[in-house]
């Protein structure tokens, strides 16, 4: 199948659901993304800064980006002129440098907290003592160019499904906590950003607002790795 019938399959499951897809395109050309954009998709994920950079210079600047990959504090000046939403913030020194870059690029950063669900070492992201500190926080308060809108997190790889779904239960209880403690008056603040390609039904029944696919899109990646 082309990566527009990939699209309209995906698209016509999400109808209804009040669920945004998110068309992961790391390390897959700028080709194939104009054919998902030609084929009506605008809101793209990328993992690498630099990859990102290079495809939002030539590419239609109607796309909304998002960054799902890890961050770092040194690469967020190359993507504060024009990301939609960073989802993938872990740490108040993360939200300080995105705020210092949205005020000189006279803007404010959508953003999300990448929330610690898996049970692997490997991924980033708060656990919920830290998101709670992290959100009461003089640091954070003082931030006027940021706004946090929601929460991200990684299921466990290759896990049975019971345990991706409790994975994916907890982080909507701790997003149901979180709206009711400190964003209870902000309607900004209702994004639950969880599910892939292979567990994004689940995350759907749990109460995910954005799901990420890539490979059931785009297929095998055909571009070179970029650095981080």
């Amino acid at each position: 199948m082309s990566i527009a019938d990939n699209l309209l399959k995906y698209k016509k499951e999400l109808e209804g659901e009040n669920v945004e897809l998110i068309a992961v395109s790391k390390f897959n050309t700028t080709e194939a993304i104009l054919e998902a954009y030609e084929a009506g998709q605008r809101i793209f994920g990328e993992n690498i800064v630099q990859e990102l950079v290079e495809k939002q210079e030539v590419l239609p600047k109607d796309i909304e980006w998002h960054l799902i990959g890890h961050l770092q504090t040194n690469k967020v000046k190359y993507i504060a002129p024009f990301i939609t939403l960073i989802q993938s913030v872990d740490s108040i020194k993360l939200l300080q440098e995105i705020n210092k870059q949205a005020l000189k690029n006279k803007r404010v950063i959508d953003c999300l907290l990448q929330i610690y669900i898996a049970d692997e070492e490997t991924k980033f992201g708060l656990d919920h003592a830290e998101a709670i500190e992290l959100l009461r926080s003089e640091e954070y308060l003082a931030l006027k160019n940021i706004r946090i809108v929601g929460l991200m997190g990684i299921a466990s790889n290759n896990a049975e499904e019971k345990q991706t779904k409790d994975e994916f239960q907890e982080l909507k209880v701790l997003f149901d906590g979180i709206k009711l403690s400190f964003f209870r008056k902000e309607d900004s603040f209702k994004e639950l950003s969880m599910g892939m390609s292979g567990d994004y039904k689940l995350a759907i029944e749990e109460g995910s607002t954005m799901v990420r696919i890539g490979s059931s899109i785009f297929g095998a990646r055909k571009i070179k790795h970029f650095k981080a």
